[in-house]
């Protein structure tokens, strides 16, 4: 809420997540950026990878937006990275609307 308290809405997707890097680094939360999650079909590693754009105390997904309005395809999209990550909540964070949009997911 800091980040679009201050930054409020319309900058590109980019924009956000370096301010909440930045917010997680000084506030010492523990988070990875762009963490890659392999893919496997009957033991099979597949040739595509997912990348999550946080992962934050080792279990929870953060998927950031800034889009006009979410969709089922970024709802699946984390879906699918709560799969392959084990983990089993995450947070899709629109930052593209007047208010701030948060959506929880539970896989």
């Amino acid at each position: 809420m800091e980040v679009h308290r201050e930054l409020g809405h319309g900058f590109l997707e980019i924009v956000y997540k370096d301010a909440l890097e930045l917010l997680f680094y000084q506030s010492k939360v523990p988070y990875e950026r762009e963490k890659r999650y392999d893919v496997y079909f009957k033991g099979i590693k597949l040739p595509h990878n997912f990348f999550a754009d946080f992962v934050m105390f080792d279990k929870i997904i953060l998927e950031v937006k800034s889009v006009s309005a979410l969709t089922d395809e970024h709802i699946a999209q984390t879906l699918n990275y709560l799969k392959v990550s084990g983990c089993k909540l995450g947070f899709l964070v629109n930052f593209g609307r007047m208010k701030l949009e948060i959506k929880r997911l539970v896989y």
